[in-house]
């Protein structure tokens, strides 16, 4: 199978270093332009909801870090099944570069749950909702990439072995997404993706749509900065990298 030549470009690690080294900024900026206009909009222009008051506003956060570790997770899977299928090295670079970043916002998503939980549930927890319990196994799936990886002191046979749990486990991720229709769930059923027209008011789907752009930009911002750093950490022998290195100190 011919790969086309784009696909080898980003296969070359000085190429998608200089690429991510332009992205970097731009999106840095976006993300915080986006973050402060969502926060903004989400926090003190949207009106109060009808049934939860003021707590409801969490809906502007929790979702999105909630849709980015799916997303994150998915990235990883895909990165290391690429990785492991054409030996890529890069590949694997971006799946490891992914998790931790995966790792922190499943974590966000399970304790802003938790918070919402509370006052509009009478719990910070359930252990027999379906989409909390599948949440936090992504954490734990996440944890165990990592871990895994580092149980490795050959860090070839590392990307090897911790992408097959990485590819195994994506099939938790539409079972996250489909649980509150799939089983009964605390959580309420899609309000923005669906079939129908969004069950949530014009003014409060803005501002949930500028976080949900915004918190993706912020992913791939994150990822593209440390994508950079495992880049040069993987290719430290190599002569770009040193005359890289060399050109700074001096």
């Amino acid at each position: 199978m011919r790969l086309p030549r784009w696909f080898h470009l980003l296969g070359s690690p000085p190429f998608v270093y200089g690429l991510a080294g332009r992205l970097v900024p731009w999106l840095r900026a976006i993300a915080i332009v986006l973050l402060l206009v969502g926060a903004y909009w989400g926090l003190a222009v949207a009106p109060p909801d009808r049934v939860q008051g003021e707590v409801y506003r969490i809906l502007f956060l929790h979702p999105q870090v909630a849709y980015i570790s799916m997303m994150a997770y998915v990235v990883m899977a895909v990165s290391a099944g690429i990785g492991f299928i054409w030996r890529i090295k890069l590949a694997h670079a971006v799946a490891v570069t992914a998790a931790p970043i995966g790792t922190t916002f499943t974590a966000c998503a399970l304790a802003t749950g938790a918070i919402w939980g509370r006052p509009t549930w009478g719990t910070f927890w359930q252990w027999t909702d379906p989409r909390i319990m599948s949440e936090t196994l992504l954490l734990f799936l996440f944890l165990g990439y990592l871990a895994l990886r580092a149980a490795f002191d050959d860090r070839d046979k590392a990307d090897r072995v911790s992408a097959i749990l990485a590819v195994v486990g994506v099939v938790n991720v539409p079972i996250i997404h489909y649980s509150v229709i799939w089983w009964n769930s605390l959580h309420q059923g899609p309000s923005f993706m669906k079939l129908d027209k969004p069950s949530i008011a014009p003014e409060m789907l803005t501002p949930f749509l500028i976080m949900i752009a915004a918190f993706t930009v912020c992913f791939y911002w994150l990822l593209l900065n440390g994508l950079r750093g495992q880049i040069v950490e993987r290719e430290r022998d190599t002569r770009w990298v040193k005359q890289l290195v060399g050109g700074r100190e001096a």
